[in-house]
């Protein structure tokens, strides 16, 4: 990761600026599997606090707290939606589940698979688009070349950073991070962090 923080102090003096304030790389990874991406579905749109409570919920609505395609299944949408699942969450998890168990979607042969092939199966997943597919790739698979344009944080970040009167366009980030290939994840890393209220200490 050293090559990394190198070539992005280098390319970019205001990145440069973040990691020096933010300080080392500490990303924390998922496991690049079915129950992390039924997480990141329940939590789209919702604040940390009533997702993580929803999704403990679901947890313990299925045998041993084991999120499967089977386990899900057996769960009635009825129930799901007790639980505190939107009607479309409930929808977008059990699409998810069938096609887990069915093989289109196969999360065996994501590791072996280039970015944009990932993307391409996730989103044909209902409820999954370009946005979680970014952050599977990015704390789930590790691909360390994400750029996740279209993030909110991420657009907050860059106005701020960069000092824009408004938030960038994802077309706009993109250009913008032509400089950090084929490091644009610990970028992106670090212009999460550069928003947290100790990253100016």
């Amino acid at each position: 990761m050293r090559k990394a923080i190198l070539h992005l102090q280098a390319a970019d003096p205001v990145i440069r600026g973040i990691i020096q304030r933010v300080g080392p790389y500490r990303i924390e990874f998922r496991d690049p599997g079915f129950e992390t991406l039924v997480k990141s579905i329940v939590y789209q749109q919702l604040s940390g606090r009533v997702a993580q409570v929803i999704f403990g919920r679901l947890a313990a609505a299925v045998p041993a707290g084991v999120l499967t395609p089977e386990n899900i299944l057996a769960l009635r949408p009825f129930r799901m939606r007790k639980l505190g699942l939107s009607k479309q969450k409930t929808a977008y998890i059990r699409d998810l589940a069938r096609l887990t168990r069915d093989g289109t979607v196969d999360f065996a042969q994501f590791p072996a698979l280039p970015d944009a092939d990932v993307i391409e199966r996730l989103t044909k997943v209902k409820g999954v688009g370009v946005w979680t597919a970014h952050m599977f790739l990015i704390f789930a698979l590790r691909r360390t070349n994400i750029l996740p344009s279209g993030d909110l944080g991420i657009r907050s970040a860059i106005r701020k950073a960069y000092g824009l009167a408004e938030l960038p366009k994802p077309d706009e980030i993109e250009a913008l991070g032509q400089r950090w290939h084929p490091y644009c994840t610990v970028a992106a890393w670090y212009l999460w962090r550069s928003l947290e209220p100790n990253a100016n200490l």
